[in-house]
């Protein structure tokens, strides 16, 4: 498979939008200087880049596809499973470590759902199921390498045409849609210790 990494705007993460409501509503009690909005900006914005280029790092590495879309980023190939499976494959795991020892490092404050699909073989209720237990074993493989349980979701999609790589493929056709993804959607404060560089606003 190709490895692309597809960037939208950096200027997206959901983060940026909660930090806006937190610095409005404060607003109304006290007054904020401008260049300490500034900075609570400037500091958003870097720690968007660097996770964007961080997990663009795991697509060059890795045989994956990174996305920014809305201020989610998403890792769309994590992990494939075999049919009727939802065990953690090995080739998947050197990824999922990788991902786990980024977020665990600089972002460990990062909302992280992952999210679970199934081909179309079985019937919905089943493969519902299924995409939950994928997710659930690739969620308890990331909390096992350190990313805090509470901030790590499970999620399934199950065989929604919509979420369907290759719609109505089985078997070994099937297998992009045998698959789990992973979304952070909100990167969080750095928390590598380092101070952000300064982004012009």
């Amino acid at each position: 498979m190709v490895i692309r990494s597809i960037s939208a705007r950096t200027f997206r993460n959901a983060g940026f939008a909660v930090a806006l409501g937190a610095v409005a509503l404060t607003g109304c009690s006290q007054y904020i200087k401008r260049d300490e909005f500034d900075a609570t900006i400037s500091e958003l914005r870097s720690t968007d880049q660097r996770l964007q280029s961080q997990i663009d790092g795991l697509s060059a590495k890795h045989d994956a596809l990174v996305t920014q879309l809305a201020g989610r980023t998403r890792v769309d190939t994590a992990a494939h499973f075999a049919i009727n499976d939802a065990a953690v494959a090995e080739q998947d795991k050197a990824l999922l470590d990788d991902f786990a020892r980024v977020i665990r490092d600089s972002h460990s404050q990062a909302v992280v759902t992952v999210e679970g699909f199934a081909d179309p073989s079985g019937s919905a209720a089943h493969n519902r199921r299924l995409g939950l237990q994928r997710a659930q074993s690739v969620r308890d493989y990331l909390v096992s390498a350190g990313l805090g349980e509470a901030r790590v979701r499970a999620v399934s999609y199950g065989e929604d045409r919509n979420r369907q790589v290759h719609e109505g493929a089985v078997g070994d056709a099937g297998q992009a849609n045998r698959r789990v993804s992973l979304v952070v959607d909100y990167a969080g404060p750095r928390s590598d210790g380092q101070q952000p560089t300064t982004a012009s606003l």
